[in-house]
């Protein structure tokens, strides 16, 4: 199989996205027989979390549950799938090479910091002492 080339020059990313952990797209439809591999259900529930899934249009998502159906397929053991499963998942930015072809960077969630420790005083108040 012919690679892709090399990765490019310029490693300034034209995206750049930040994880924040929130969950995007649709979920995974009833299947008419059976259900999802276990496999294909998490694999879904990652690229819903993911960080490119913020740069995600409507038909992205349907050619990515079109992907879906054919990881189902590959954990059912049809190895075949294997290639046209890896260019699949190249478009959407699954590995650190792949999201460095696409120009896509994913930066790290700014922390918080922790709030300070404010030692308050308390003090009791009757009411009825004056």
């Amino acid at each position: 199989m012919a690679g892709r080339g090399f990765a490019p020059k310029d490693p300034t990313p034209d995206v750049e996205v930040t994880a924040d952990g929130k969950l995007r797209g649709p979920r995974l439809p009833k299947l008419e027989h059976g259900d999802w591999p276990a496999p294909t259900k998490a694999w879904w529930d990652n690229w819903r979390r993911s960080a490119q899934s913020q740069t995600f249009q409507p038909t992205d998502w349907d050619f990515l549950l079109d992907t879906a159906m054919l990881h189902a397929k590959f954990h059912e053991g049809d190895a075949s799938l294997a290639g046209e499963l890896r260019l699949r998942v190249a478009k959407f930015g699954a590995t650190v090479e792949d999201r460095a072809r696409l120009k896509m960077a994913i930066g790290e969630p700014k922390k918080s910091k922790p709030a300070a420790k404010s030692r308050a005083r308390l003090r009791i108040v009757d009411d009825q002492a004056s």
